[in-house]
Parts: C-alpha cells; sequence; structure tokens
C-alpha cells in the first residue's frame, strides 16, 4: 500500500450571484453557470478574499450529478494574486449540494509558490448561494 497523508492548508467561501445563467439543456445534460461575487480565504499560511471575478462552468447530468468547471482568483493580504481552477462533482443534497474537487493554484508571486507544487483535493457544500470548502495538500 501507497502510504500518504492529508494537510489542511486552506479554507473559503464563495458567493455566488442569486441567479444562475441556464444554458438551457443539452445533449449531456443542463448548462448552468455560477458567477463569484466574493469570499473569503483563510489558512494557516493565507489570508485574503476571492475576488469578485470567475465563476463555476457547471454540467448537470441526466442522472442529476453535477460536473463543477470553477475558475476563481484569490487576492491575499499582502496583495498577492492566485488563480485556483478545479473540476470536480457535486451532488443534491436538501439543503444544497455536496462537492468534491481537485484544486490547482497558479501564481507569479514567490511568497505562495508552494500552492503550484500541490495536488490538492477540497471537500465542500454549497447552501444557497454560498460555497464552503475545506482544502487539503495530498502528500
Amino acid at each position: 500500500m501507497i502510504d500518504y497523508k492529508l494537510d489542511h492548508i486552506l479554507s473559503f467561501t464563495g458567493e455566488l450571484a442569486g441567479v444562475p445563467e441556464v444554458i438551457g439543456p443539452l445533449p449531456e445534460g443542463v448548462r448552468v453557470n455560477f458567477y463569484n461575487t466574493g469570499g473569503e480565504i483563510t489558512g494557516p499560511g493565507i489570508h485574503g478574499k476571492v475576488r469578485p471575478v470567475g465563476g463555476d462552468w457547471m454540467m448537470v447530468r441526466r442522472d442529476g450529478i453535477a460536473i463543477v468547471d470553477v475558475r476563481a482568483t484569490f487576492e491575499t493580504d499582502d496583495g498577492a494574486l492566485i488563480l485556483v481552477t478545479y473540476n470536480g462533482i457535486g451532488q443534491t443534497t436538501p439543503a444544497g449540494a455536496s462537492l468534491r474537487a481537485a484544486p490547482l493554484f497558479e501564481t507569479g508571486d514567490q511568497r505562495y509558490a508552494w500552492l503550484t507544487k500541490l495536488q490538492a483535493i477540497a471537500v465542500g457544500e454549497r447552501v444557497g448561494t454560498d460555497v464552503k470548502y475545506d482544502v487539503h495538500a495530498l502528500k
């Protein structure tokens, strides 16, 4: 068996615009776009906000499973910009949705270059127009 562990690196909340953009039914399901309006990032080595850009270009498959395709920009309290992209899967719950994803980070700021070297996993949920994720590095 291969040895691994998970280290919590950050948590973030995202606020989404109230009304999603429904592209409509497609052969593979229903395309629904959600747009970021803000949020907050906290963690042992990072603090900041989710900038009001980007969003989730989601496909809700015919079986009810959501395929998430997210792009967002984090801005740290000390001025760094970090692009986070992730794909994953979501499932409807009575409160909203449970979410599982694999974030990747990009930044030119050397203070946060450590993020660009990680394979991360995120476990989250959507309740109303808010999403919350805990992000862990797979080591």
